[in-house]
């Protein structure tokens, strides 16, 4: 059987600061910060905030929650997509995201999803049929702004790979 090497590239685009992004951005990208503050995370001392930009200019947040008895807390990403999808059934297209954490004393950091969050941001993407922009803070300081949230996660897990009912 013949090998065929391949190469998968992520597209994004790295910002210097804030200033650089549009209006709505720049109130998702706070929102996930002011989000932070409401954070439970007693253990890890890493909080992390999650905000939603709905079509209709709403803003919902979604921050970590630990718990004693790991692992049963829940990453911002997940708190929020869940939040929203059970307080507001039929709510307006989700049109940006942005996450941001920091520790509990001290400065804003690098808030990159883990692979859970990334498969359930994926599918919420898939589920409302269009892409959701992501907005993330990297470890050298910067914005980096994602055009999708499938650049996260190329191989993935769908509906699609289920047996048929």
């Amino acid at each position: 059987m013949a090998r065929i090497p391949r190469q998968q590239l992520i597209s994004f685009e790295e910002l210097d600061t804030a200033a650089d992004l549009s209006p709505a951005e720049q109130a998702t990208w706070q929102a996930a910060r002011d989000a932070t503050a409401n954070a439970y995370a007693p253990y890890s001392g890493f909080q992390v905030g999650a905000a939603l930009l709905l079509a209709d200019g709403t803003i919902f947040r979604g921050t970590n929650q630990e718990n004693a008895a790991y692992p049963s807390g829940l990453c911002a990403e997940r708190t929020a997509l869940f939040g929203l999808a059970a307080s507001q059934p039929g709510h307006a297209p989700i049109v940006g995201m942005a996450v941001a954490a920091r520790p509990i004393v001290g400065d804003f950091g690098p808030a990159l999803p883990c692979g859970a969050c990334r498969q359930v941001m994926l599918e919420y993407e898939s589920r409302q049929g269009q892409a959701i922009p992501l907005l993330l803070p990297s470890r050298e300081g910067t914005i980096l702004r994602f055009a999708s949230l499938a650049a996260l996660l190329p191989f993935n897990f769908s509906p699609d790979d289920l047996p048929a009912n």
